[in-house]
């Protein structure tokens, strides 16, 4: 008996592609640990204008109630968190967020450098609580 043996087909070989001059290939290089954090490049901070502290008496420009009306403009409010990037203030009526919704615990967050706080002027003699 004669034994035939299977050989395997061999595979075609694909034509290779031709590289577009639109686009050029640009070979990554490895990271070695170390230098992980020298190629990140962060931006400047930018000047805070303003430095709030917790405790401060801030006027915010958002939607508010005056008088049972919904009204949009400038609202006195307290300071009661500062972060690094963030400011918390808090006001005794009701805000309401730019989507209309009604803030529960009456607390809106800004940055540091937004245009809509800015700090009320100090009054110095007597003391007053600030009518909302």
């Amino acid at each position: 008996m004669a034994t035939t043996t299977k050989s395997k087909p061999k595979p075609k070989a694909k034509p290779k592609a031709k590289p577009t001059k639109s686009a050029p290939v640009l070979e990554r290089r490895p990271i070695r640990a170390g230098r992980i954090g020298a190629q990140i490049s962060y931006m400047k901070a930018p000047g805070v204008e303003h430095n709030f502290e917790v405790g401060d008496t801030v006027e915010v420009f958002c939607d508010h109630e005056k008088n049972n009306d919904r009204v949009r403009g400038w609202i006195k409010g307290i300071v009661v968190q500062v972060d690094n990037k963030m400011v918390a203030v808090q006001f005794r009526s009701n805000v309401f967020l730019t989507d209309g919704w009604m803030v529960p615990d009456r607390i809106l967050w800004y940055p540091l450098v937004s245009e809509h706080i800015r700090p009320v002027a100090k009054r110095s003699g007597r003391k007053d609580i600030p009518d909302y």
